[in-house]
């Protein structure tokens, strides 16, 4: 269960902590490759106070050769403490999106102990829209120790996802849109198969946001029940890289989802595996 009250805050509520040593900024802004945006010039451009940007690309096992997999614990309690982040700060993170890649940062630093993590609702453009201050230039935080510890019970392998297709034990539930989902679109990326897990569900992650924010508790059970997946049951999420099954994590936790994990390797790794099954078509009834 995610209480949304403790995972959300406010612009208001940052604005008044600007300078707080406790809390560690965020900036996770991460875009699809055919978007023309560089997150890295734009925070070199413009972002909250006090911010550091956080590469999802780079804060990654480079080595897999999928995009953006979770790096070792020793890998990310490095990396982070050059940031300037412990585990024992208040981590706000934020995209310039609005709501984008954000939850896929907040739930890497779960999965990896940070022990409070938030969300900034509605993200920059909330944050611009309003007025409210930025700064421009490089960031050189003094460093700190992030101890870093992985909730493996959190993430799924491509070898879990194998068995739990076959055994149809859990729900899993497809954050990629709808054409993709059915195989009627071919993948932004080169190689992969079109089509979706067999017995998987498909809840777009853009269904569940709105003008940078989550959507309510009712539009979000009614979105997960319309595609016949039951909060109850175990559930493991999946997408196209493993970013906006994050979303969907973040989604089912605060409408009472206790048992959810996410499939790292996503369709970037499924799709591109012969020996892994691919149906096509809508859901299985």
């Amino acid at each position: 269960m995610i209480d949304r009250a403790t995972t959300f805050v406010s612009t208001e509520w940052l604005a008044e902590r600007l300078g707080d040593p406790s809390i560690a900024i965020v900036d996770a802004s991460w875009y699809l490759p055919n978007s023309n945006r560089d997150a890295a010039a734009e925070f070199g451009a413009s972002h909250i106070p006090g911010a550091v940007y956080f590469d999802l690309d780079k804060v990654a096992d480079t080595s897999s050769g999928l995009p953006h997999m979770l790096p070792s614990a020793e890998q990310f309690g490095a990396t982070v403490g050059d940031l300037g982040i412990s585990e024992t700060q208040t981590i706000v993170i934020y995209d310039g999106a609005g709501l984008f890649p954000a939850p896929r940062v907040w739930w890497t630093f779960r999965v990896m102990g940070a022990k409070d993590v938030r969300i900034l609702e509605g993200g920059f453009p909330k944050w611009t829209a309003e007025g409210r201050p930025v700064e421009a230039g490089a960031t050189s935080p003094a460093p700190k120790v992030f101890h870093a510890r992985l909730d493996a019970a959190q993430v799924r392998s491509i070898a879990d996802m194998r068995r739990l297709v076959a055994d149809r034990s859990v729900t899993i539930v497809d954050a990629r849109p709808g054409e993709r989902f059915r195989g009627e679109q071919a993948e932004p990326r080169a190689g992969l198969r079109s089509g979706h897990m067999p017995g998987s569900r498909n809840v777009p992650s853009g269904s569940l946001v709105s003008n940078g924010a989550l959507k309510s508790g009712p539009e979000i059970a009614a979105a997960f029940a319309a595609a016949g997946v039951d909060p109850a049951r175990p559930i493991v999420t999946s997408c196209g890289s493993g970013v906006t099954a994050a979303i969907l994590a973040l989604a089912l936790g605060t409408i009472g989802a206790e048992t959810v994990a996410l499939y790292d390797g996503s369709w970037a790794e499924w799709g591109g595996a012969e020996e892994a099954p691919v149906v096509t078509g809508p859901a299985e009834q």
